[in-house]
C-alpha cells in the first residue's frame, strides 16, 4: 500500500497539502485516520478540502462517516458535504445529512436549504421538498431570495407550476433567476403562453433577461407559432448587443423554421460563428417543411463537407426533405450511403429512416423498390412502414400490393376495424365478392363492427 507521511506538529497547511496530493482510496483513508488523531476532523478550514478530495474520487461516504462521528459538527462543514452530494447527484444522502443536523441541533442557514432543494429538484422529490419548505418558513428563511429561487426551481422542476406561482407571488424581491425559473418552468410544463407572458412581464418590470430565459421563450414561440413574439425577442437580443452563440442562435433558427420563416432562419444561421449538429438539423428540417427540398439537401451535404458530425436526425431530416419534394434520386443516394456506412460506421439506420425511404419510393410509384426495401429491413416492419407502403400502392392503383399491405396491418393490429373495412373495399373494387364476405365473417368472429366512417389509416 502507498503510505502517506505522518503529520507532525499539527500543521493544517501540511495536511491540506497531503489531501490535495491524494490520488487513491488508500490515501483518503490514511488521511481520515490522521485527521482524527491530529484533531482536525472538525476543522472548518481543513475538512472542506477533505470533502472535495473525497468527491473527486467518488468516496463521499468516507467524508460522511468522518463528519457524522461528531454530534457538534459546524454548519459550514455540513453544508460543504451536502453541496458535494447534491452536485454529485447522490440521492438521499443530502436528506440524511440534514436529518443528522436536526437531530443534533446543528443550525441550518440560508445556504443549507438551496443545496437540499437542488437535490430534491434533481430527483423530483416533491414530498421531501414540501416538507423542507415548511422548515424554511418555520426557521425564518422564507424571505431569502436565494432560498425562494430554490423553492421556485423545485416546484417548476416537479411540474407544480401552481405552487411555483404561489411562491413567486409571495416574493418581496425577485431577481433575474426568479423570472427565468418562471419562464423555463412554464415552457417545460407545456404552458407556452404563460411562459411568454412571464418573459414579457420580466422585460416590462426592468429585469434584463439572461440567455436561459430568452432560449426558453423562443422555444415557447416555436411551439405556438408565435413568430411576432419570436421576432420581438430577436430584435431585443440584437439591441442588447448579445452575441449569437450556438445555443441562442440555434434556438432562433429552430423558432423561425417552425414558424415557416425560413429566410429569417437563414439570416440568423449565416450570422452564427459557431454551429453544431442541432443548428444544422434545425435548418435542414425547416427548409424541408417549407417545401424547399433541394436546398435542404444542399445544406445536408454542406454539413458533411464542413466536418459537422452527422447523426440519425441529420439523415432523417434529409430523407424527409427528399420525400416531401419528390427527390427520389437524392433520397436513394442518402439512404444508400447510410446503409453502406459512408457517413459514420456507428450510425445505423433505424425504422424511421426505412419508413421515410419507403414512403418516398411508394409516393413516386417505385412500388417494387419500396417493397424490396421493406423486405431488406433488418427488423420487423412496423405499422408506420406498412401504412406508408399502402398509401403509395393505393395512390398508384396497385390493388394487389394494397391487399398485401392491408393484411400485414391486420396482422399487426387485429382489432383495428379500419383495416378490415379497407380490405373489404379493395375486394369490392376487384369484384372479389366472396372475399368481401370472408372479411365480414372474420370481423364478426373477432367481435368487430364496422364504424360509419372508418377511414383507411387507422
Amino acid at each position: 500500500m502507498d503510505q502517506l507521511p505522518q503529520i507532525t506538529g499539527g500543521s493544517a497547511t501540511r495536511i491540506i497539502q497531503l489531501i490535495q496530493a491524494s490520488t487513491s482510496p488508500s490515501h483518503i483513508r490514511q488521511i481520515q485516520a490522521q485527521l482524527l488523531t491530529q484533531n482536525f476532523a472538525r476543522d472548518t478550514y481543513v475538512v472542506p478540502h477533505f470533502i472535495r478530495a473525497c468527491q473527486s474520487l467518488s468516496l463521499l461516504d468516507v467524508a460522511l462517516n468522518l463528519i457524522t462521528r461528531f454530534k457538534k459538527t459546524h454548519t459550514f462543514v455540513c453544508n460543504a458535504l451536502i453541496r458535494a452530494f447534491a452536485h454529485s447527484r447522490v440521492r438521499s444522502k443530502p436528506l440524511y445529512l440534514y436529518t443528522f443536523m436536526c437531530r443534533n441541533f446543528i443550525l441550518s442557514n440560508h445556504m443549507t436549504f438551496p443545496l437540499l432543494l437542488k437535490s430534491f429538484s434533481d430527483f423530483r422529490e416533491l414530498t421531501n421538498g414540501m416538507c423542507l419548505h415548511s422548515h424554511v418558513v418555520k426557521l425564518g428563511h422564507s424571505d431569502d431570495v436565494y432560498v425562494q429561487n430554490s423553492l421556485l426551481n423545485l416546484y417548476a422542476g416537479c411540474g407544480q407550476m401552481g405552487m411555483c406561482f404561489n411562491v413567486f407571488d409571495e416574493m418581496a424581491q425577485r431577481d433575474v433567476v426568479s423570472w427565468t425559473v418562471l419562464v423555463a418552468g412554464n415552457r417545460m410544463a407545456g404552458k407556452y403562453t404563460d411562459a411568454l407572458v412571464a418573459f414579457e412581464k420580466m422585460v416590462g418590470v426592468g429585469v434584463a433577461p439572461n440567455e436561459v430565459a430568452a432560449v426558453n421563450a423562443l422555444a415557447a414561440c416555436a411551439k405556438l407559432g408565435a413568430v411576432e413574439m419570436g421576432q420581438w425577442i430577436y430584435d431585443w437580443v440584437r439591441e442588447s448587443g448579445w452575441e449569437l452563440d450556438v445555443i441562442l442562435g440555434t434556438s432562433l433558427v429552430d423558432m423561425f423554421c417552425k414558424c415557416r420563416k425560413v429566410e429569417e432562419a437563414v439570416h440568423v444561421f449565416d450570422r452564427m460563428r459557431v454551429k453544431n449538429s442541432f443548428t444544422w438539423n434545425s435548418m435542414i428540417k425547416g427548409l424541408a417543411l417549407a417545401g424547399n427540398g433541394q436546398e435542404a439537401v444542399r445544406y445536408f451535404y454542406r454539413m458533411e463537407q464542413e466536418g459537422i458530425q452527422l447523426d440519425a436526425v441529420s439523415v432523417l431530416n434529409a430523407l424527409f426533405a427528399c420525400n416531401h419534394s419528390g427527390l427520389v434520386r437524392s433520397g436513394r443516394e442518402i439512404f444508400d450511403s447510410l446503409i453502406d456506412g459512408r457517413y459514420d460506421y456507428d450510425l445505423e439506420p433505424n425504422v424511421r429512416h426505412y419508413a421515410c425511404m419507403i414512403d418516398l419510393l411508394a409516393r413516386a410509384g417505385c412500388l417494387s423498390d419500396a417493397l424490396q426495401t421493406v423486405k431488406q429491413m433488418p427488423f420487423k416492419p412496423t405499422k408506420v412502414v406498412w401504412q406508408a407502403f399502402l398509401a403509395g400502392c393505393r395512390a398508384h392503383g396497385n390493388l394487389e400490393l394494397s391487399e398485401m399491405a392491408a393484411w400485414r396491418l391486420v396482422e399487426l393490429e387485429p382489432l383495428n376495424v379500419s383495416y378490415y373495412v379497407l380490405l373489404s373495399n379493395l375486394y369490392a373494387q376487384m369484384g372479389r365478392w366472396e372475399d368481401v364476405e370472408g372479411v365480414g365473417k372474420l370481423m364478426k368472429a373477432r367481435g368487430l363492427r364496422k364504424s360509419p366512417d372508418p377511414g383507411a389509416s387507422g
